[in-house]
């Protein structure tokens, strides 16, 4: 009975072991990716009342200080989770980037927040005011080189977040952004009403005040057959009609995770080369 009893010790230990080594490799996985770190920060936010989640990623070969910052906002869906929309199409064209790849930050809200400050939250408040300071006080990224994007709902986010804010960011990008011309268009939870939509409506401010978007560089780009068109061309044509810079791409694809994919070289390398280039502001 001794005996026998020493081999299950031993076998339990061996069993023991191989958990822990387990447990330890899917933790190093789960913390980096293509070379990357991947840390997640928590927020408690006064701005939303809540705690909240940010997904940091840190590039290949850096602890992040010094370098430019690049925060990327979700777009809607079901369930809270940034990695929805940061694939792996982005990690292998953040790592192309090299000396000039950006800390990513991509905040988690819910899944309509639309990112604006609105009864369920103050939204945008909370990406201003307190992920960006955050980031950059536990990075030591710089402070002068900020841009801001996002997809579908994101993109939306980053146009409406730089009308409603003072800083200049270094750029601001709308991939397949949800935009529409009346309230009677938007996506139900979209706004909290008519004059929600109208304190955040993007394209008509890119109409009425063009000016206002002259401030930094600026991209859209969407797919022939996304159901966001009608809103995306508008806003396009508001600008460039006022003498607005924006570069505008527009190829193939749907509203879909496929074409972001496609994708994600362009966006990065134009995010990188303005953040390398831009002047504090």
């Amino acid at each position: 009975m001794v005996r026998g009893g020493r081999r299950w010790l031993v076998l339990l230990a061996l069993v023991v072991v191989g958990l822990v080594a387990y447990l330890l490799i899917d933790s190093f996985h789960s913390r980096q990716h293509h070379g990357a770190d991947i840390e997640q920060l928590s927020i408690e936010s006064k701005a939303v009342g809540s705690t909240q989640r940010v997904e940091v990623v840190i590039p290949h070969g850096s602890d992040g200080r010094g370098r430019p910052l690049l925060v990327f906002l979700h777009g809607r869906h079901e369930h809270d989770d940034a990695d929805v929309d940061l694939s792996e199409a982005m990690f292998k064209a953040l790592r192309a980037q090299g000396d000039r790849a950006p800390v990513v930050a991509a905040p988690v809200g819910t899944g309509d927040s639309y990112w604006h400050d609105r009864r369920s939250g103050r939204w945008g408040s909370f990406v201003l005011d307190e992920v960006i300071p955050e980031v950059r006080r536990r990075f030591h990224t710089d402070p002068g080189r900020v841009a801001i994007g996002g997809i579908s709902m994101g993109g939306f986010g980053a146009y409406d977040l730089m009308l409603h804010s003072r800083r200049r960011f270094c750029a601001v990008g709308g991939h397949s952004p949800a935009l529409w011309q009346t309230g009677g268009e938007t996506a139900a939870g979209a706004f909290d009403d008519a004059e929600d939509f109208a304190r955040h409506d993007v394209v008509g401010a890119a109409r009425s005040r063009p000016q206002a978007f002259a401030r930094q560089p600026l991209w859209l780009d969407a797919g022939r057959q996304d159901p966001f068109d009608p809103g995306d061309r508008a806003f396009a044509s508001a600008l460039r009609s006022a003498g607005v810079r924006i570069t505008v791409r527009r190829s193939d694809g749907g509203h879909t995770g496929d074409y972001w994919d496609r994708h994600w070289d362009e966006y990065m390398r134009w995010y990188s080369r303005r953040l390398a280039h831009c002047a504090p502001g």
